[in-house]
């Protein structure tokens, strides 16, 4: 994936302008709030040089009125922003992890062979959150504290030009070192991002493999790589820190440092008569309102900082080009009828590391061709190509006479099966995995895969029956039958094309009776690719390859290719003799 670092003129046209209406609604709320805001300064000054000094009551009163005006318009403001921003903010979470995830599912078999399923979950959930701060209210915070420190300066002015100037330039100097230090800790934010990916990943491959874990006595082992994992990640963390602390603390010192000098100049000036006591409170209390956003921006410009870094590993994963996307997939199958051709195919996972070559076969509409060989032979990437998982690097593949490189996917894969070695199982019901190809399907359709799968035979035993929860990978079950749920499932999506590898390999001998008979019920009239150890379960293929090292090295009907006593006679009899 290529690097991407996403730009203020992106954000404002993506994720800004598309919700104008809320930005435009929170911009006018949070003016109001700031201005109300500006009150409590200037009838402070109303207060000590013209209420007190005559005595004047009536004017107390109308004070004191437009003071808790202020202060309820403040509040009732703060409220509709958090109502109406932070709302929206939360929305647009939601819709930024639902367009991540469906790019990701949609992106080629490759990508997930070479990336952690936690990496990608921590992509999903955790990198977008940060968007929460350009909707909602950290970005408007911040315009609102340019707008207050800005309105705070001119009344400075006004009250005193001597006393601003000697202010601005401890918070010139402050203005620098922070933007000095976002633009260090946006890289750190980055890798922040990486490295938690990087943690939930090993995690979740943790959780998932917690029996393997248990039965090599490696808890200590995996204990150390995670506690390795959060360590790093916390000293991640301690370097942002660091920065931000740095900034937090200019600002406690120059500010203070102004502060100590309008103490001076302040009370200098009352002495000579120049300044007013009124003025100088003034004064005093616009300087903590100008300087408080400018503190106040410090933080809101770390969350920016940290929404940026995780946008650009948003940008990053949405700029990696889906399986579909190659131009040329324009054809949408209608009526498929599984005629597939292999033609001078071959494949690397490696340049230069060719794991299929040159391969040429016709597996005909109906057909059911067998792939044997050794482990690593390349009898799953063969079937992968057909499954339309991998694309050839050379030479092509038809199905029905049309390139299968100009298919669009979803008309091709529509009619297509799959039932794995290790086959996934969702976690919940039996009968939510059977009908997951086929949410929709009725009763008796239901009820012809379990019966054909041999699912019936166990579920029966079942007190709650096909309505049993399996657990997380259907772990409450034993192969043989999580395999026959696997099949039901492929039963009941009636696909035209059948991929089986080794479908039949955590059966025992009398699960794998029952399936013989069922497998032979769904392969009929199916183009089916069979990838099988167990050399038994394809005696009646239509045609057998056999592969080893890329290449069709032998091909036949399994009476002819006994009778020619090459690769497959040794590979048969080695096995009838174990």
């Amino acid at each position: 994936m290529s690097k991407s670092k996403v730009t203020i003129g992106y954000v404002f046209k993506t994720i800004i302008w598309p919700r104008r209406k809320f930005v435009f609604i929170g911009l006018i709320l949070i003016v109001i709030s700031r201005m109300a805001n500006l009150v409590l300064p200037y009838a402070s000054k109303i207060l000590i040089d013209d209420i007190i000094p005559v005595n004047d009551m009536e004017q107390l009163k109308i004070l004191l009125i437009v003071v808790v005006t202020a202060v309820s318009v403040q509040a009732i403001t703060s409220f509709l922003l958090t109502q109406i921003l932070s709302v929206e903010a939360q929305h647009l979470i939601a819709q930024l992890r639902a367009k991540v995830q469906r790019h990701i599912l949609q992106l080629p078999i490759c990508f997930f062979d070479n990336t952690k399923t936690g990496e990608l979950v921590s992509r999903i959930m955790t990198d977008v959150e940060g968007v929460r701060n350009l909707v909602g209210t950290g970005l408007l915070q911040l315009f609102g504290g340019i707008l207050t420190a800005i309105v705070s300066l001119v009344l400075l002015i006004s009250i005193s030009p001597m006393m601003t100037l000697y202010v601005l330039v401890p918070v010139a100097i402050f203005g620098m070192i922070s933007l000095k230090a976002f633009g260090y800790i946006r890289p750190i934010f980055r890798e922040r991002g990486k490295i938690n990916a990087e943690v939930t990943g090993r995690l979740t491959e943790t959780l998932g493999g917690v029996r393997v874990i248990k039965g090599f006595n490696a808890e200590a082992q995996e204990i150390r790589t995670f506690e390795d994992g959060v360590d790093r990640l916390f000293q991640n963390v301690k370097k942002s820190l660091t920065s931000t602390s740095i900034v937090t603390s200019s600002a406690t010192f120059l500010l203070g440092l102004a502060s100590t000098g309008i103490m001076g100049i302040g009370g200098y000036m009352i002495m000579k008569g120049d300044l007013s006591f009124g003025e100088f409170l003034s004064f005093t209390l616009y300087l903590g309102f100008m300087i408080a956003p400018i503190v106040q921006m410090s933080n809101i410009g770390s969350q920016l900082t940290e929404a940026f870094a995780g946008l650009d590993r948003t940008e990053e994963i949405m700029n990696t080009p889906l399986e579909a996307d190659h131009k040329d997939r324009k054809v949408k199958l209608e009526a498929t009828k599984g005629h597939i051709n292999f033609e001078n195919v071959s494949f690397a996972y490696e340049k230069d590391k060719p794991v299929v070559k040159d391969v040429n076969f016709e597996a005909p509409a109906g057909s059911v061709t067998a792939l044997v060989g050794t482990s690593g032979s390349g009898k799953t990437t063969i079937a992968g190509l057909a499954a339309s998982f991998l694309n050839p690097d050379e030479g092509r593949i038809t199905i029905d006479g049309i390139d299968l490189a100009k298919v669009t996917l979803e008309s091709f894969r529509s009619g297509l099966g799959v039932v794995l070695q290790d086959d996934f199982l969702f976690e919940g019901t039996i009968r939510e995995n059977i009908m997951f190809p086929r949410p929709n399907a009725t009763r008796e359709q239901l009820d012809l895969a379990v019966k054909a799968a041999y699912v019936h035979e166990f579920t029966d035993r079942f007190e709650e029956g096909l309505d049993t929860l399996i657990g997380e990978r259907g772990v409450k079950l034993s192969g043989g039958q999580r395999q026959r749920i696997a099949i039901a499932r492929a039963i009941l999506a009636d696909p035209r094309i059948l991929i089986l590898d080794e479908a039949t390999s955590n059966l025992d001998t009398e699960s794998e009776t029952f399936i013989q008979a069922s497998l032979k019920e769904l392969m009929a009239g199916r183009t089916t690719f069979v990838i099988a150890h167990r050399l038994s379960t394809i005696r009646q293929a239509d045609q057998i390859l056999v592969i080893e090292d890329g290449n069709i090295v032998e091909r036949g009907k399994h009476d002819e290719l006994i009778e020619k006593e090459g690769r497959y006679f040794q590979l048969y009899t080695y096995q009838a003799r174990i």
